[in-house]
């Protein structure tokens, strides 16, 4: 998924994103935008995941929002 449909699909999928990183909130989703750079950013700070590790979920992630 490219960033302008991550950003375009964005208010959707908050929910999903909720639901698979539970320690996310509501001030991290407004602050993520739909940036995927930002959101692996905070999957980093808030789960000590490496920035390759945090790539990687958020591919998968992408690919199940297919």
């Amino acid at each position: 998924m490219n960033e302008s449909v991550l950003k375009g699909k964005w208010n959707q999928m908050m929910g999903s994103v909720k639901k698979r990183w539970g320690e996310i909130t509501d001030d991290d989703l407004d602050m993520i935008e739909g940036d995927a750079q930002k959101l692996v950013g905070i999957i980093q700070e808030k789960y000590g995941k490496s920035k390759e590790e945090a790539e990687e979920e958020v591919r998968e992630f992408e690919k199940e929002q297919k």
